[in-house]
């Protein structure tokens, strides 16, 4: 049986998807079904901005320790 609303995903379904893109791309459905998800909801683009953050202060991270040998 195909699901009724076939680009609907849930938050943890959603918060699963952004950090998946991290390592690959996603495919057309899934990121149509992304951008759509993150238009509805408050809590998915926070967590997205948590998760930039975190890959913003590794990269800082990693260019400090390079720096430091």
């Amino acid at each position: 049986m195909k699901p009724i609303y076939p680009l609907r995903r849930t938050c943890k379904e959603v918060s699963a998807l952004l950090i998946a893109r991290e390592d690959r791309a996603l495919p057309l459905v899934e990121r149509m079904a992304l951008r759509l998800h993150m238009a509805m909801c408050q809590a998915c683009p926070r967590f997205e901005r948590q998760l930039l953050t975190m890959r913003n202060a590794m990269g800082q991270w990693r260019n400090y320790s390079d720096n430091e040998s």
